[in-house]
């Protein structure tokens, strides 16, 4: 794999689960943990309703998640999600699109074959020309990889939390606090945070080009 280059459709073998546990996906798929990447031109688009009910999705998305659009079309977006995902990252992002705001985020998928791939999302509110909010849109890019095992990390600190209780909310919410706790004492949002992770200014200037 060349610099600055996140290949197309080629794999990473050496990725091991961010906990343990038996190798079984959602809806029944066996996690590969192997990995799918795509190149850093390349964008990742997809709209959904205001329940998250996939309305749009790019060519860039059917290829990398390995569905095909009409798979993809009418389901929620979580069809996608990674049971390594901490849940209270979500819960972070659904209260701040749902509040009107934007948010970046990394993001791990589950592809239909059980391979995963990590995104660096950026997602936004969708209103109508009448000014009201009628969904969502995500646009997501070829992750910066020294962030990657940075937010690994903190990723797997949460997920470890959240796994401490046999009730969902209570996992969510206690991985919460951990997650506020750890911006806290760095005295940083979650957006700071993100956009602390990357190795070179230049993803700090994508982030100024897209608020343009």
């Amino acid at each position: 794999m060349t610099d600055g280059h996140c290949g197309v459709l080629l794999y990473r073998f050496n990725v091991r689960p961010l906990v343990g546990g038996n190798n079984v996906a959602k809806r029944g798929v066996n996690l590969t943990g192997r990995e799918r990447l795509f190149d850093e031109d390349e964008i990742i688009v997809s709209k959904t309703d205001l329940k998250g009910r996939i309305t749009y999705a790019n060519q860039v998305f059917c290829r990398v998640s390995q569905f095909s659009e009409d798979e993809l079309l009418g389901q929620p977006h979580n069809i996608v999600r990674h049971r390594d995902m901490p849940r209270c990252v979500f819960k972070l992002l659904w209260d701040t699109i749902q509040s009107g705001k934007e948010i970046f985020a990394y993001v791990l998928n589950r592809a239909k074959s059980g391979d995963h791939y990590w995104v660096f999302a950026h997602v936004t509110p969708s209103y109508n020309t009448e000014g009201r909010m009628i969904g969502y849109h995500s646009s997501r890019r070829c992750p910066d990889r020294s962030a990657l095992e940075k937010i690994k990390s903190v990723y797997r600190l949460l997920l470890t939390e959240e796994q401490k209780f046999s009730n969902p909310k209570e996992g969510i919410s206690a991985a919460t606090a951990k997650l506020n706790d750890l911006l806290q004492k760095q005295k940083i949002s979650y957006e700071e945070f993100v956009f602390s992770l990357h190795a070179t200014p230049s993803r700090v200037a994508e982030k100024e080009r897209v608020l343009v």
